[in-house]
């Protein structure tokens, strides 16, 4: 076997190891830890494949992507373009095209900022036609739906991986003006503003707000949220009382994460308001558990939570979505049955939902139901639930064309962030610094220790880089609570422990906090790297 390993900030590779050994037992791990390399690969190449793929398609002018490639190849939008495919593409250069990151995908952000800002930072629609905006007269309601979904659906997830970047600071910019502007969504009128857009609206501010209290300490993001949190924790608005229509899938269910993500906060920083907000959020959970499921513990894609009737009996792919809620209120109230429903839909997973047509034939059906699953199994790993997602990611694959385009439209963005999610589970979080697609690498986690497998058909260099617990280093979040296009903590590396680290038959003991700084590794063709980590 022939390695090089360099940890950084260790004068000398190899002072300080001591001689070790692998076990036949860890050998068998190793080579798990090699199928999930292979398994990793293929999901990163074919999101770098849909990164390269929707770059052909960009605007030769503004170098933005069109919404989508067949009707509305002429426009840019908030809600669609920006929120659902461009943050994905950025996700993806982050990982595995550091290039394409600070190049276009940078200049892409500079360039939506400065043509599609309209009120303030908030954006609207951008023609690339008439090099103007689409609406000549400014529809407030759409500006702040686009707002909204540019936030919570992008942005979002963007910090909750990056931290800190030229990404959070358009989000707190877009939040800054829609605060100018709106207090409860239901106040803003307009022909995009239905019904509908006004709860989903309210679900993603609550998101946005809750999260960026939690980041920034900034007292007015959660009056804000609760504001909103008061009127609909009410008997006049509770959206399981108030209405005859409750949407369980998007475009609906984000008023339930919305609620609950806030009630986390409140249940942390202002007691007396979580005593008064808590009969709601059971009483919308318990309507919810009784009216809107089937016999396996998925949602209908609409009730009537008064009567009970099933709207549209097709079955929610945003499942996932709606039981993060569930989950979060069992870790606050230690509520069984809220558990008992996320036990009871991962185990009919794999028995009854295979290959099943989630979303009309969409990919991202898939994508949602697949990345909704993954967030639960990290917080109950099912072996069933495990089975049923190394089968569908899979289907989702199949969906892509050989130029990297997946079906045309702003959603072929979750496609990427779901591949991207299963491969981050895959290798425990890890990524590299220099990705080069011949380079497979994976891991498997048993309980404090790590299992790293590295191969390569050329020479590859570069830094791995190990997971963190980033609900708490960039959202400075106290509980990592399941929420929507979170990013999973597979084995975060703590900073104050200390970690017992073995390459081949070398071993010594290093911090977190050097670990976090990145270790330099060099790979030689046709050889395979084993590395152990194991907290101490």
């Amino acid at each position: 076997m022939h390695y090089c390993f360099i940890l950084l900030l260790v004068t000398s590779p190899i002072m300080g190891f001591a001689q070790s050994g692998f076990s036949q037992k860890e050998q068998t791990y190793f080579a798990q830890a090699a199928a999930n390399g292979q398994a990793a690969n293929e999901a990163f190449r074919h999101s770098h494949r849909y990164l390269l793929g929707w770059l052909t398609k960009a605007d030769s002018a503004t170098g933005l992507i069109p919404r989508n490639l067949t009707q509305n190849t002429c426009i840019w939008n908030a809600y669609d373009a920006a929120a659902d495919n461009y943050p994905f593409m950025v996700m993806t250069s982050a990982i595995l095209d550091k290039p394409l990151f600070e190049t276009k995908m940078r200049t892409m952000l500079a360039t939506e900022t400065r043509l599609s800002s309209r009120i303030g930072r908030l954006p609207d629609t951008y023609s690339f036609c008439t090099k103007t905006f689409q609406n000549q007269v400014i529809d407030t309601s759409q500006v702040v739906f686009g707002s909204a979904e540019y936030m919570k659906d992008g942005l979002i997830p963007l910090t909750e991986w990056l931290g800190p970047s030229a990404w959070s600071e358009r989000m707190l910019g877009i939040l800054e003006d829609l605060d100018k502007i709106v207090d409860v969504p239901t106040q803003i009128k307009g022909s995009f503003f239905g019904n509908s857009a006004v709860v989903e609206v309210s679900g993603d501010l609550l998101q946005v707000l809750a999260r960026m209290y939690w980041m920034t300490g900034n007292p007015k993001w959660l009056k804000w949220g609760v504001q909103i949190g008061d009127y609909f924790l009410s008997d006049a608005h509770l959206p399981t009382k108030a209405s005859s229509r409750l949407r369980l899938r998007d475009h609906g269910c984000e008023i339930v994460s919305g609620l609950v993500e806030m009630y986390a906060v409140v249940a942390a920083k202002d007691p007396a308001k979580k005593q008064q907000w808590q009969p709601y959020i059971h009483e919308m959970l318990n309507t919810i558990l009784a009216k809107g499921r089937n016999e396996h513990g998925l949602f209908y894609d609409e009730i009537n939570p008064q009567t009970g009737e099933i709207v549209q009996k097709r079955i929610a792919d945003n499942f996932g979505y709606t039981l993060n809620a569930f989950y979060t209120v069992y870790l606050i109230d230690h509520v069984g049955a809220y558990r008992e429903a996320v036990l009871k839909t991962l185990g009919a997973l794999s028995a009854h939902y295979r290959n099943h047509d989630w979303e009309n034939g969409s990919a991202d059906g898939y994508a949602d139901a697949i990345e909704g699953t993954l967030n639960l199994y990290l917080r109950e790993p099912l072996p069933s639930a495990k089975d049923w997602i190394e089968s569908e990611i899979k289907v989702l694959w199949s969906f892509q064309k050989p130029d990297g385009i997946i079906e045309g439209w702003h959603g072929d963005g979750n496609f990427a962030r779901t591949s991207l999610m299963y491969a981050l589970w895959k290798t425990a979080g890890i990524t590299v610094s220099d990705w080069q697609s011949d380079l497979s690498y994976g891991a498997v986690v048993d309980d404090k220790t790590l299992y790293l497998t590295l191969s390569t058909s050329k020479t590859w260099k570069g830094q791995l880089h190990f997971g963190k617990k980033w609900h708490q280093e960039y959202l400075k979040m106290p509980v990592d609570y399941p929420r929507i296009n979170q990013f999973q903590e597979w084995y975060p590396i703590e900073p104050l422990a200390n970690y017992q680290l073995t390459v081949g038959n070398k071993s010594k003991t290093v911090s977190g906090e050097e670990l976090l700084k990145g270790y330099s590794l060099e790979i030689l063709p046709q050889k395979t790297v084993q590395l152990k980590l194991k907290r101490l």
